[in-house]
């Protein structure tokens, strides 16, 4: 029998499929996306591989993380004195995104390999604060705020976008699974629930200041976009993302809280959703 044609519905699959990969993976190198694997960390359908699985929701996620992130001094100065983030941004979000999908997703070895680089790097990544106290990218408190901050980040944004109906049970599920990365990263304490989550967040607040810098950071986070990305994506991305924000972090951040935007946006942002996990077959 001669080969099916594709149909008009296969062609758009496959043409939104090849642009997503073509945005998370780089190309010029070779890179190819992560292959799932049946031996990795964590079981399929497992409640993190539901929420990491999620596009567009992981974008608005990544986005928000990063605000909270920018928060905390050690981080931040850790960004400005080792990173190149002003001149690759996309680039930067990229390996999060990667190493968040090797984690996750591929065999186990390659996930504790991924992590084992990770650690060597922070290890390389210390200094002195503007204040003169010293920061260190191995500092188990820093690094708890750093997932704590992506953790209930990523979960937010999949509970707006993708199963606001998602049981407390396998939200708290979510935590248990993830801190078993945030651990082997060097993260102490490191929450196991939602409740865990928010308690750990009150506690560690009083660890986060504002600055000109932070505020200068944010503004790149949500006026930097991928090359060959609409700007109109860019921005209903990051509106979806501070309007996802605490109220204390936009005001710290001096991000005003949207209005006539955030219903547009967040309409936008859910048809991305939907279209993108239609696209991948995701339910």
């Amino acid at each position: 029998m001669p080969a099916m044609l594709p149909t008009p519905s296969d062609l758009i699959r496959r043409r939104l499929v090849g642009q997503v990969r073509a945005v998370f993976n780089d190309a010029a190198s070779g890179q190819q996306p992560v292959p799932i694997s049946e031996h990795a960390l964590f079981e399929r359908d497992s409640p993190i591989r539901m929420v990491h699985s999620g596009v567009v929701s992981m974008l608005v996620g990544g986005i928000r993380s990063l605000l909270l992130q920018m928060l905390h001094p050690h981080a931040l100065q850790g960004v400005l004195d080792h990173s190149d983030f002003r001149a690759d941004m996309h680039g930067r979000l990229r390996r999060t995104a990667r190493f968040i999908a090797v984690t996750t997703f591929a065999h186990r070895d390659d996930a504790m390999a991924a992590i084992g680089r990770v650690n060597r790097i922070h290890e390389r990544v210390s200094g002195t604060l503007p204040t003169g106290e010293a920061y260190s990218a191995t500092a188990p408190r820093t690094l708890a705020w750093v997932h704590v901050a992506e953790a209930t980040s990523f979960l937010e944004a999949y509970l707006a976008y993708v199963h606001p109906a998602m049981p407390h049970g396998e939200q708290d599920e979510y935590f248990r699974q993830f801190a078993v990365v945030a651990r082997a990263l060097g993260a102490d304490p490191v929450p196991k629930s939602r409740a865990e989550a928010e308690a750990l967040i009150a506690e560690l607040r009083s660890d986060l200041a504002a600055s000109d810098a932070s505020r200068e950071v944010a503004r790149l986070v949500l006026s930097q976009r991928p090359k060959g990305a609409p700007v109109a994506v860019q921005r209903t991305l990051g509106t979806a993302a501070v309007d996802l924000l605490p109220s204390y972090a936009r005001t710290m951040l001096a991000l005003p809280r949207p209005a006539v935007t955030a219903l547009p946006a967040r309409l936008a942002t859910r048809t991305m959703s939907q279209t993108l996990r239609w696209a991948f077959r995701q339910r």
